[in-house]
């Protein structure tokens, strides 16, 4: 602001300047009109009485004797009587007599600072930028009726699936801070990461003692680190820009890069300002100004970014191709790669915002979070985000419908290559091919059209309602694992329980109908559930270990099951840690919005192997307790498949 102030200041310093020159105007009449003649020795001239503040003075003035100075155009100051009555000392002269020089003004002298910018550099701000040196930055962009309350934020409620509002109002914020902070990274189970994501993006309250913007901060976060950069900057956007906290800011600026729309933080970098002094934050200024037609000033600014080191080199030279591209700058920016071997979530969103591809040594051993952005991102061709949603599906980022869409894009497009022209003919004949084995026969050539369980499980939820028209038959017994499987990927439990009474007992697909049926009538036998692990075939049979804990968590084995199985597993159910008491305890007040979140921190992992038996016991059996039971069945089931 001292900008302003010194700029303000230098302005009222002329202008009274101006003034000043005002109070001696220049006589326009011709020589001579304006010096008039003295009047006649005999008749000398009276001087004017002020007029008295009553009749009294006036009065007195009448007695007073007349007195004709020696220059009757001149009197002299001390013969003026005042307003008042009393003889004056002095009379302030408001407007010089004709003819007489003006008195040279004063200017007040202004303390300039030595890193004033130039009137080139004033030139060169955007408008956003020169408002905000002027001092004249408004600090709401919305008309005070359309401004939103931060007492309710998300973008889901409870008509739509959100969770209650006031589900989280009463819980002490350190608590609700250290579950959304504690989790840190994507879930193992699709159906875990739906509910998850269902319960950060449903408008809530916020808790005892935490402000609305950092509630909104923290979920926005957390829903980038699952991946989730769509529904992150919707939540982001539910809050006005004014009402932006420094990490809300941050949280919504990652939600932009993540789902590749940087330009998408203007609006708040422009109320923000110079809030920050980071470089990513000055870039994101120059590029906001590049697509707001300031494309010279723009470059100019990322120019002395790169200069002063504000971000790597590549950060800096994408900035450049992204923020001409917006603008009309006609600056060809080439892009080297040579020496980066690392992908950040910055580079990736320009790259495909520009049209470029990553190369393949950036992105060797990169995080599926990229996938995450591109199976969504509408820039990328079809085949990318095709090749993306085959992890994207699995991790509950992406619905089978969607991946029906795409792959229907992808048959009716004309310049995609042989071999996802082949995939989608697949798909077409997984749905509509006459003979129910051709079915059968596409839908297996796209599971195994994969390289790793991930993609195989994505492809199952592709052809999920493929599996569900196809008819029970007990010639596809053998394959019935992976059509319930599919079928239980997308909700679609109904259709897969339809199986049930055709599957052998002790098979994956029985073991994953014990525990996706919504009631059963008798506990599940221990000679069942030994049929199923003398089959299992996983390291240290992961999957009945997580088969005894899902049916323990379900009620659905009775108590003297559960021990044997668990000697015979070497797991103990019964182990407690501080988060399974927490769980367990909001499991108890009923509290479903926090079972869920508790349940996302149990569940982090990138892959079923950081998975415990014990965690999914007390998941599952929470979930169940407070009325999400169709997720906890879910939930158990997934595991039991994937595992």
């Amino acid at each position: 602001m001292k900008y302003a102030a010194v700029l303000l200041g230098t302005t009222l310093a002329l202008t009274s300047v101006w003034a000043m020159a005002q109070q001696a105007p220049e006589s326009i009449l011709p020589p001579g009109f304006d010096k008039p003649a003295a009047p006649p020795r005999d008749k000398p001239a009276r001087p004017a009485r002020p007029a008295a503040p009553d009749r009294q003075n006036d009065r007195q003035n009448d007695r007073q004797p007349d007195r004709t100075p020696d220059r009757p155009d001149a009197p002299p100051a001390s013969s003026l009587p005042s307003p008042s009555g009393s003889t004056a000392t002095s009379v302030p002269v408001i407007q010089p007599l004709p003819g007489a020089p003006a008195a040279a003004p004063t200017l007040p002298r202004v303390a300039v600072p030595s890193d004033l910018p130039s009137l080139a550099d004033l030139e060169n701000l955007p408008p956003d930028q020169l408002d905000e040196l002027l001092g004249l930055k408004p600090k709401f962009d919305i008309p005070a009726a359309a401004r939103r309350s931060l007492e309710q934020v998300g973008v889901i409620g409870t008509d739509d699936g959100g969770f209650a509002p006031h589900s989280l109002a009463a819980q002490p914020a350190a608590l609700v801070r250290a579950v959304i902070a504690g989790t840190k990274g994507p879930v193992v189970s699709r159906w875990g990461h739906i509910l998850l994501r269902r319960a950060l993006a449903s408008r809530l309250d916020a808790p005892q003692g935490m402000d609305g913007a950092e509630f909104a901060a923290l979920r926005t976060g957390l829903l980038v680190r699952l991946g989730e950069g769509r529904t992150a900057r919707a939540l982001a956007q539910d809050v006005d820009g004014a009402n932006y906290s420094p990490e809300l800011t941050q949280a919504a600026l990652d939600a932009y890069v993540a789902s590749a729309d940087p330009v998408g933080m203007c609006p708040v970098a422009a109320l923000q300002g110079g809030a920050r002094k980071d470089g990513q934050w000055q870039v994101i200024r120059a590029i906001c100004a590049a697509f707001s037609g300031e494309s010279s000033s723009a470059m100019s600014q990322l120019d002395r970014a790169t200069y002063r080191g504000a971000m790597p080199r590549i950060d800096m030279l994408l900035a450049q191709k992204f923020a001409g591209a917006g603008g009309n700058a006609r600056r060809a920016v080439t892009i080297e790669w040579d020496g980066v071997k690392t992908m950040t979530p910055w580079r990736y969103a320009l790259s495909i915002a520009t049209g470029l591809t990553p190369p393949a040594t950036a992105m060797a051993g990169a995080s599926p979070m990229y996938d995450y952005t591109a199976a969504t991102a509408p820039m990328l061709g079809l085949m990318a985000r095709a090749a993306a949603a085959d992890r994207a599906a699995a991790a509950g980022v992406v619905s089978s419908a969607a991946m029906v869409d795409l792959y229907s894009q992808i048959f009716a497009a004309d310049d995609v290559d042989a071999a996802w022209s082949a995939r989608s003919a697949k798909l077409r004949d997984a749905y509509v091919a006459s003979d129910p084995a051709a079915r059968m026969t596409a839908m297996k050539a796209l599971w195994d059209d994969t390289g790793s369980p991930d993609a195989r499980y994505s492809r199952q939820i592709l052809t999920a309602y493929a599996a569900a028209r196809l008819p029970v038959d007990k010639s596809f017994a053998g394959d019935a694992g992976g059509l319930v499987a599919a079928m239980l990927g997308a909700g679609l439990d109904r259709n897969a329980l339809a199986w049930a009474g055709t599957v052998p007992q002790g098979s994956m697909a029985w073991a994953q109908l014990a525990l996706a049926a919504p009631t059963r009538s008798n506990p599940v036998t221990s000679s069942a559930i030994g049929d199923f692990v003398s089959g299992d075939q996983t390291p240290q049979a992961r999957k009945s270990r997580f088969l005894v804990a899902g049916l323990a968590g379900l009620g659905r084995i009775d108590e003297s099951t559960i021990r044997s199985q668990s000697s015979k597993l070497s797991i103990d159910l019964g182990r407690q840690t501080h988060w399974t008491r927490l769980i367990d305890r909001a499991a108890t007040v009923n509290n479903p919005a926090l079972v869920a979140l508790l349940a996302g921190v149990g569940m982090q992992g990138n892959g079923w192997d950081k998975m415990t038996s014990v965690n999914l016991f007390h998941i599952v059996g929470a979930l169940e307790r407070v009325g999400l039971g169709a997720e906890a069945r879910m939930i158990a089931a997934e595991a039991v498949a994937r595992g």
